[in-house]
């Protein structure tokens, strides 16, 4: 993080990364002297309401965030910068998206926690764009004009107002993450489904699982934490006869996500059920202002397959430098997958977030999956809308097997079984 005196000292002149978080009520335009380097701006955490239109002028900036900030409108001069390609106003109080606010060559938009209604119907034009997160705003339908967007790979509209499954976005051709849950549709029943029956089903999600009270347990260290929680071991205070004594823990954040309620993700966890490599459910607490998923604890030797997608290559895994798999701990790892895979549309509940960065694995290359945050169950959807559901996930499975061969041993690059052991989902 820089500060604002360095930036009217001079001291930043070339820099390609600003990050100024002190209360500002208006854009310094001390930022313009950056105009030959700057390339990505972030003004998150500060009290800005509008941005000057000389943003122009930084011909080069390609990333901008102001998340946290209670700007209402999103500024109409950010439509007007050539070269920006990612925008993020997290959590802000947006309620209007003007139809010429979004930049032409737009891949990345962040519009979670806000209060949006409507979208443009300009954002049919942003052909480029990859990412579309605007979950936690008031959303009751979005632009048919979005079918145009045929390089659209994942997509957060979870926890909005959308009374239909917005199917023209389900068809779109490279569409890979997709999470929908906690909208009027995704809770309504199937016409094929009773009332009492949807009530029942909805009933035995809940209590699949033990509830137990927060008294039971002592968290003791964090084990990692994400948009909708902190994972911690934990101890029971009490010999358990049902449970082993050590656990994981997840507390969820009361509030929306990057994916949406962590009520629905803690519900989509009890419907998917048991299998060997998914991370196990065994409890649940569910108390006035206070949720959490009791869990199997992981076993000491698992680490993480992959790391997240960056901001350069936007909806696909890095891996550290140096990282190699054999073909033979691919093709495992693979087939394991391609199981979970089934386990779970055999569910009707879609993981959103089929990444190498969600898996655990071993020396022997084996796989505990977790992380159902962007989950989604699809029962109440029509069988046309199911099978579309599933293509999505297939293309989330496939590229998952990409991003392992993009780090195969070069020794096995070569061989018959690497060209043929490896099965792509259809």
């Amino acid at each position: 993080m820089q500060t604002l005196s360095q930036l009217k000292n001079g001291d930043l002149l070339g820099v390609k990364r600003l990050a100024l978080s002190e209360n500002l009520t208006s854009f310094p335009l001390e930022i313009l002297s950056l105009a030959d380097s700057l390339e990505v701006l972030d003004l998150s955490n500060n009290q800005l309401t509008s941005l000057p239109k000389e943003l122009v002028q930084l011909t080069k900036l390609k990333m901008f965030f102001a998340s946290d900030n209670p700007f209402t409108t999103l500024p109409e001069v950010l439509g007007q910068c050539e070269s920006l390609e990612m925008v993020g106003f997290k959590a802000n109080k947006i309620r209007t998206v003007p139809a010429n606010a979004l930049p032409k060559k737009l891949r990345w938009l962040i519009l979670t926690d806000n209060c949006i209604k409507l979208l443009p119907d300009t954002l049919g034009e942003c052909t480029l764009l990859q990412k579309l997160m605007v979950a936690g705003n008031q959303l009751t339908e979005l632009p048919l004009t979005m079918a145009k967007l045929k390089n659209l790979e994942l997509v957060r509209i979870s926890a909005n107002q959308l009374n239909e499954c917005p199917t023209h976005l389900l068809q779109l051709p490279k569409l890979a993450w997709l999470a929908f849950s906690g909208n009027p549709f995704s809770k309504a029943q199937t016409d094929t489904t009773s009332f009492d029956e949807v009530v029942l089903n909805e009933a035995n999600i809940q209590t699949s699982v033990p509830l137990v009270p927060s008294s039971s347990y002592v968290l003791q260290e964090e084990l990692g934490r994400g948009a909708s929680g902190v994972i911690s071991r934990a101890v029971w205070k009490e010999n358990q006869s049902k449970f082993p004594n050590e656990i994981a823990v997840k507390v969820f954040k009361g509030e929306i996500t990057s994916d949406g309620y962590p009520k629905d993700e803690l519900q989509v966890c009890l419907k998917t059920g048991n299998h060997k490599n998914i991370v196990r459910s065994l409890a649940q607490v569910n108390e006035d202002g206070y949720l959490a998923l009791i869990m199997g604890l992981i076993p000491a030797g698992y680490n993480n397959l992959g790391l997240p997608p960056s901001l350069k290559s936007c909806t696909r895994d890095t891996f550290p430098t140096d990282f190699t798999l054999s073909i033979h701990q691919i093709s495992k790892i693979v087939s394991q997958m391609q199981d979970v895979f089934e386990h779970l549309h055999s569910n009707q509940v879609s993981h959103g977030d089929l990444y190498a960065h969600n898996t655990l694995f071993d020396d022997e290359a084996n796989i505990i999956f977790g992380d159902f945050g962007a989950a989604t169950m699809y029962h109440m959807l029509t069988s046309e809308q199911q099978l579309l559901m599933q293509q999505i996930e297939a293309r989330a499975l496939n590229h998952f097997i990409d991003d392992l061969l993009s780090v195969c041993c070069e020794q096995d690059k070569h061989s018959e079984v690497y060209k043929k052991s490896l099965k792509k989902v259809g």
